[in-house]
């Protein structure tokens, strides 16, 4: 049950009938405006900014638009779940409910399993998250994009969309050949030889030392004479795969995991030849693509301008504020044509909406790949870059530089071995994606109010400590939810338990919003608002004991508020589940 989504629906039905009688266009678009709760909860429960969104199209029959909000207003008092719905400040709405209405979400979080789900949305959508380049092992700011996207994805999951995890795999750029020159280095170390300092340029972490040793297995020494040339290609496809793999356990540590992996490299080299050129004749026989020219970078020196004729993607038209090279001086493929050739395969594999998580340093990337997407579509395609900023690591407000494995950066995998996945995880969600984030190792494990993970987690333990009490008092008392949503739930009068009955029937909407915006941090908010009020109104049960959950002397209103704590610990798991993180129910 998604009481926002009821009200919407009302309130639409209400703007339907004043368009049948003539004061509004009949051809209204009925989705832009919202019912969302009350900034205030002394101004009610529910508001709605309709007459404000329509004032426009209203304006020959309502003046203004708290005249339009006054009819509004009005015939939602009428409604049978309304107390009272008055108009406040330049038009907009708030509505009090009746107390019963509160108690029917109650009972449908309660029979509900799937309470906040949503139902085959349509379309398909892509969620390519990670896909670090496969040259070492993933660093924290990686872990940050691995979190988020994958908890995008079960958000987006659980809203009702139908979600694939993709990694792209950067497999065919100069970086992969300095990784196979890494690894030969490493192979002739594997065989005795005393390599001294890994040349600037290389890749110097000892991660590359297991790769060396796998090629002296294989190989023995026959490589040592061989130039480079002969060497290259198998190194680099063997140490490609190792990092994969190293990539693959330590996104595991963090209980992620990709549908698909999808080769660079397969864009030029693969069953269906080269799509990345196909792609761009498709385009330039729309005229999308020319040959042209363009001016030197505004402040470049004009010996660093290479004025040269170049094949151009005409990526202005789509929003972009220059036209883009695809093909570089010596006849190779820029990456943004690789890229768009990628896209263009997610669109032919019937993605319609595309979110790529990147890093903060690719903003400068988000416009041009954005015109990408809309050409190769034309148009039936949307795409969504979500930037996350750097991790800053910090232990007791002391920064944190050296790495045993990498020496030179913090490895993703050391910090999950260091405070566990569930601390990871949500402390990377914690924040919203495109703001910088302070992680401290030390911080992130105490077991205090101010460590927003152990927080949530202590409200869901908590819940399950209640409901041993309750047991424990009366051990005949069924606690399934089917059974609780029996109970006289209009007993939960108190303030407290109200608070925690409308965040419960706020879980749905926030789901749906979260997943509109592409946005799970508010996910990790909304948890910890929830678990704030939980927590808030069992402490004020210490000074006062008749507002404990467990009344030993009254069974029916024990009942009542082990339903509220029944459906409290639902949500908490559900939205936990969601970010990744486990719902103990016992915290030592």
């Amino acid at each position: 049950m998604n009481l926002f989504a009821e009200f919407q629906t009302r309130v639409a039905t209400i703007l339907r009938e004043i368009a049948a009688s003539g004061r509004l266009p009949g051809d209204l678009d009925l989705g832009r405006f919202v019912v969302e709760p009350t900034k205030d909860a002394a101004h009610g429960d529910l508001a709605t900014n309709a007459a404000m969104v329509y004032a426009k199209e209203a304006k020959a029959s309502f003046p203004n638009p708290r005249q339009l909000a006054t009819e509004i207003a009005y015939a939602l008092a009428q409604d049978a779940d309304v107390e009272n719905a008055e108009v406040a400040g330049p038009g907009f709405i708030n509505i009090r409910l009746k107390a019963d209405v509160y108690s029917r979400v109650m009972r449908a979080s309660l029979t509900d399993k799937g309470y906040g789900r949503g139902k085959d949305l349509p379309g398909k959508v892509n969620v390519e998250y990670v896909s670090a380049n496969p040259t070492g092992p993933m660093h924290v700011g990686h872990g940050r994009g691995a979190v988020f996207g994958d908890a995008l994805a079960n958000l987006l999951a659980f809203a009702g969309y139908d979600v694939t995890r993709e990694y792209y795999i950067n497999d065919a750029g100069a970086q992969v050949d300095v990784l196979a020159r890494s690894a030969f280095m490493r192979y002739r170390e594997a065989l005795g030889e005393t390599i001294g300092e890994i040349p600037e340029g290389l890749y110097p972490g000892d991660y590359l030392k297991p790769v060396g040793a796998e090629l002296a297995k294989r190989y023995g020494k026959a490589l040592l004479d061989k130039p480079e040339a002969e060497w290259l290609a198998d190194i680099r496809a063997l140490s490609i795969d190792m990092m994969m793999d190293m990539i693959r356990m330590d996104l595991a540590a963090l209980n992620i995991s990709h549908e698909v992996f999808f080769s660079e490299r397969s864009l030029t080299i693969g069953d269906k030849g080269d799509l990345v050129g196909k792609v761009i004749a498709d385009l330039r026989a729309r005229n999308i693509v020319y040959d042209g020219r363009l001016p030197p970078p505004k402040g470049a020196p004009v010996e660093d301008w290479e004025d040269r004729e170049q094949v151009l993607f005409r990526s202005t038209e789509f929003g972009d504020d220059i036209d883009r090279p695809l093909v570089k001086s010596d006849g190779g493929y820029t990456y943004f044509a690789s890229d768009i050739a990628y896209h263009k395969s997610k669109f032919d594999r019937g993605f319609t909406t595309m979110i790529d998580v990147w890093g903060a340093d690719h903003g400068g990337y988000v416009k041009r790949m954005a015109a990408a997407v809309k050409a190769v579509s034309a148009g039936k395609a949307a795409l969504d870059v979500k930037l996350c900023q750097l991790v800053k690591l910090m232990r007791n407000g002391e920064p944190v530089k050296m790495s045993k494995r990498a020496g030179d950066f913090i490895t993703l995998r050391e910090v999950v071995d260091e405070v566990g996945v569930d601390a990871t995880r949500f402390m990377m969600i914690f924040r919203k994606n495109d703001a910088p984030l302070e992680f401290d190792l030390a911080k992130v494990i105490e077991q205090s109010k101010d460590n927003p993970v152990f927080y949530v987690q202590y409200a869901h333990a908590r819940g399950h400590s209640i409901l041993r009490q309750a047991r424990g008092a009366f051990p005949d008392l069924d606690l399934a939810g089917e059974s609780l949503s029996a109970s006289a739930l209009d007993l939960l009068s108190d303030e407290g338990e109200k608070a925690i009955a409308k965040l419960i029937a706020q879980y749905p909407r926030q789901i749906e919003a979260a997943a509109s915006a592409h946005e799970p941090h508010r996910v990790a908010f909304y948890l910890h608002d929830l678990a704030s009020a939980f927590h808030s109104h069992w402490n004020r049960g210490k000074d006062h004991p008749g507002l404990r959950f467990v009344n030993e002397e009254n069974r029916e209103l024990t009942r009542a508020r082990v339903a509220l704590v029944v459906a409290l610990t639902r949500v908490l798991a559900s939205g936990l589940g969601i970010l990744g993180v486990s719902a103990p129910e016992e915290m030592r």
